[in-house]
């Protein structure tokens, strides 16, 4: 397994604690919370053209790639707001983390791709069964007529989410430094969205203030590199199975920082993806002998 699979590894790590730290970060509106935590972000990766002048040089890319790099960061995120809005947050959520799932299928068209082995197909299928597993046993599930928007506009995140990281391979010579400038132009129109349709409330407290800052380092600042990296040099079937992971541990620290309660469906849905993550890992072994 390659230095940058396991880099995106990293970033699914990271997502995991998007979930926890956004019920720490209090009741700031969702445009709002991203315009300050992609600016974090952007900033985060800005820094490190102190040390390396010549990155501010990756911002010099083709239209294309800036529609791509702001369409999929900001794109993603609007349509991920816009759906636990218009529908229950449990559908919209599930409908949402087919992204996996498309990414496995999505990489396999890809031109000198080496194909889709049994092994991936069944390891995306068990990572999909477990997520079910995870958000049936909430007893939430309810398909509502009425919600129907909410539900196209999670579907539509998870084919911006999927086709943002697919094809951020096909342009492996961009380097991630880019996606400073990605994170900026987000956080402006995340601005934008937020002073159309929000109202400014500020977090409370140290707590709520560190809980923000923590997302745009991790979750909303680092994972996006990291992700870069890994879809761009590492092996991106793996990681669209990894990827399963990322609701199950998000549940994990939900449950772990007092917000949620553990469960025999939570244990059924870690065993279903941990054993679709074996199986796709097994897969990829057998492509790189």
């Amino acid at each position: 397994m390659s230095i940058a699979t396991l880099l995106g590894f990293c970033a699914i790590l990271l997502w995991s604690l998007l979930a926890l730290l956004t019920a720490l970060s209090g009741a700031v509106p969702a445009f709002q919370l991203a315009a300050m935590t992609f600016a974090v972000g952007g900033l985060l990766g800005c820094a490190s053209w102190i040390a390396r002048p010549a990155g501010i040089r990756a911002l010099r890319q083709p239209w294309p790639v800036w529609l791509l790099g702001v369409g999929g960061l900001f794109g993603y995120h609007a349509l991920y707001f816009a759906a636990l809005r218009l529908a229950p947050p449990a559908e919209a959520g599930l409908i949402n983390y087919l992204w996996p799932l498309l990414i496995v299928l999505l990489s396999a068209q890809l031109p000198g791709a080496a194909g889709l082995r049994a092994g991936h197909l069944g390891g995306a299928a068990l990572g999909l069964a477990g997520v079910v597993a995870l958000f049936a046993g909430r007893g939430t599930l309810d398909v509502a007529a009425g919600a129907m928007p909410g539900y196209l506009a999670a579907l539509a995140a998870a084919f911006v989410w999927s086709g943002y990281s697919v094809l951020s391979s096909r342009v492996g010579a961009v380097p991630t430094d880019a996606v400073a400038g990605f994170c900026l132009a987000a956080a402006i129109l995340s601005l934008a969205c937020h002073a159309a349709f929000e109202t400014t409330l500020w977090p409370e407290g140290a707590g709520q203030w560190s809980a923000v800052l923590a997302l745009g380092l991790g979750p909303v600042g680092a994972a996006f590199y990291l992700w870069d990296i890994g879809v761009k040099r590492g092996d991106l079937r793996l990681l669209g199975v990894a990827a399963y992971a990322a609701p199950i541990l998000s549940t994990l620290t939900l449950v772990a920082g007092g917000y949620a309660r553990p469960s025999p469906t939570l244990g059924l849905a870690c065993a279903l993806i941990v054993l679709g993550a074996g199986v796709a890992v097994r897969a990829s072994r057998a492509d790189a002998r």
